[in-house]
Parts: C-alpha cells; structure tokens; sequence
C-alpha cells in the first residue's frame, strides 16, 4: 500500500486559509454582537461593513450565512431576509449568465485560435509543395482556405457578439447590487 505525503505548501496554504477564515467569522460575530449593543439594525450590508468582509463572504460561507441570519431572525427583520434572499437569487442568475457568456467567449477565442493555426498550417504547404500539385489541387485547397476564412470570420462576428452579451450581463448584475442597496436603504431607513 502506497501512502503519499501532502506537500508542506499545499498544508500551510490550507491552514492559513483556515485561519483566514475563521478570524472573517469572528470578526462577523463581533460585528454582530456592536450592532446590537447599539441598537443598530442587523442587515448583511451592516454586519459586511463593520465585519470588513464582502457580502458574497457572508453569502457564500454557511457559518457566516448562519449567523447574520439568526441575528437577523432574531431582531425580527424576516422581511428583510426575505428581500435578501430575492436579490440573492436575481444576482445568482445574472453571475450565472456572465459566467455562461464568459465561458463561451473563451471557447470562440479557442476556436478562432484552432482555426488560424489550420489556416497557416494549409498556407505552409501550399508554399511547400506548390511545385508538385496540379492545378485542380491548388483549387480545392483554395477553396478550402477561403471556408477557413469565412469560418474565422464568423466566429469572430460571434465573439463580438459573445463579448457584447458579457457586457450587457456585466452592466445588468452592477445594476442588479445597485438595485439591492436602495432596497436595503430603504428598508434600513427609520419609517416615517
């Protein structure tokens, strides 16, 4: 039976991720815990703010979730989880769609790459061996030379297309948190 030793840096770097982690969560719990004895409203853009974490932090660790939801369960503010929770989902589908436009542009860059690489493989032996070929020869690789091009010029119109679609999707999630901040300030806002 064969037993591997893990690598000392890849040990370290996880420990220290470890750690990292954990003072992000009691940092959370402190920010918590002043907002309280401050009598301030308990809202994940709060605990974010004075925890000095990213909201995706609290939204993504389950521990970090856990807390600021309790907190905020028990401060009585289920309808501003529930805000969350939409926007949460409506920002979940804007990241998925640009992360969908991101990956299909890296595979247009791909293609065209394949295809151009194709097309100067075909343009060297066409110049190698020119000498030996008959003229109906010299045709199809012409022919074929000219689809390339047309290939990569397709997918080069898809790739502008693909890069516009991730800046639209871009432009759409900045307005998506902007969206959330109002929402939050408002209902962080003392009603009146």
């Amino acid at each position: 039976m064969i037993t591997t030793v893990p690598d000392p840096r890849t040990s370290a770097a996880l420990a220290a991720r470890h750690r990292s982690t954990d003072a992000a969560l009691e940092r959370v719990r402190d920010a918590i815990a002043r907002l309280r004895r401050e009598k301030t409203r308990v809202s994940v853009a709060a605990v974010a703010r004075r925890a000095n974490v990213s909201r995706t932090f609290l939204y993504d660790h389950p521990d970090a979730r856990a807390t600021v939801a309790t907190a905020m369960a028990e401060a009585g503010e289920r309808r501003t989880q529930m805000l969350a929770d939409q926007d949460e989902a409506r920002e979940a589908t804007w990241r998925e769609r640009a992360l969908n436009a991101e990956d299909a542009l890296k595979a247009a860059h791909a293609e065209i790459l394949t295809q151009r690489n194709r097309i100067g493989e075909l343009l060297g032996q066409v110049r190698d061996l020119e000498a030996e070929w008959t003229q109906e020869a010299i045709q199809r690789i012409t022919t074929e030379n000219t689809t390339l091009k047309q290939r990569v010029r397709q997918l080069t119109s898809d790739n502008r297309t693909l890069d516009e679609r991730l800046k639209a999707a871009r432009s759409n999630l900045r307005f998506q948190d902007r969206r959330v901040a109002d929402l939050e300030a408002q209902i962080a806002a003392p009603p009146g």
